[in-house]
């Protein structure tokens, strides 16, 4: 072998040899964060403000009848469904309607735009012995992830006098965790 090609393979192997020397390995590490705030939905939906609680439907009466009552409904026909973050106590708040004490024999009042009103009241119980005063509250048990359905009742009381048409109020509610 003529002695410059073996001078090019020496010089070929101590620069190899000299490459692999300076190769070097950097270890490192990857911060990754998530922030979870406590948040809730009311019947399967989310946001912060102009969310449906439900309907409270005391279905079709004669303009004679004493009661009727009826349940605040969810979505989907059932009751109320609160689900909020896992270790919230979810509250609810029934705040004022809008035709409040405008009819004696209850504190909330349907109106027919006609000056004509229906006395009702809010009740936790089926049995209507437990009523839920203006701005009065529900609060639930500790969430723990799961939605909580929310009995909630109504009982109208009619009067003497009442004419026929469709009698309706709205009802703020608020829900803190």
């Amino acid at each position: 072998m003529p002695k410059h090609t073996t001078r090019c393979i020496l010089v070929g192997l101590g620069l190899a040899l000299t490459a692999q020397a300076q190769a070097a390995t950097v270890t490192g590490t990857i911060n990754s964060t998530l922030t979870l705030t406590a948040a809730c939905q009311v019947n399967g939906a989310g946001g912060t403000s102009g969310l449906n609680f439900g309907n409270l439907n005391f279905g079709t009466q004669d303009s004679l009848f004493t009661t009727a009552n009826g349940q605040v409904l969810g979505g989907g026909g059932g009751a109320m469904s609160i689900l909020c973050s896992s270790g919230t106590i979810p509250v609810i708040k029934v705040r004022a309607g809008s035709h409040d004490g405008q009819s004696s024999g209850g504190a909330r009042a349907l109106a027919d735009g006609s000056g004509n009103f229906v006395a009702y009241d809010f009740y936790t119980d089926a049995g209507h012995t437990t009523p839920l005063a203006i701005d009065g509250t529900i609060t639930l048990p500790t969430s723990t992830g799961v939605a909580q359905t929310v009995n909630l009742y109504g009982q109208a009381r009619g009067k003497a006098g009442l004419p026929a048409g469709v009698y309706t109020d709205t009802v703020a509610v608020e829900l803190s965790f």
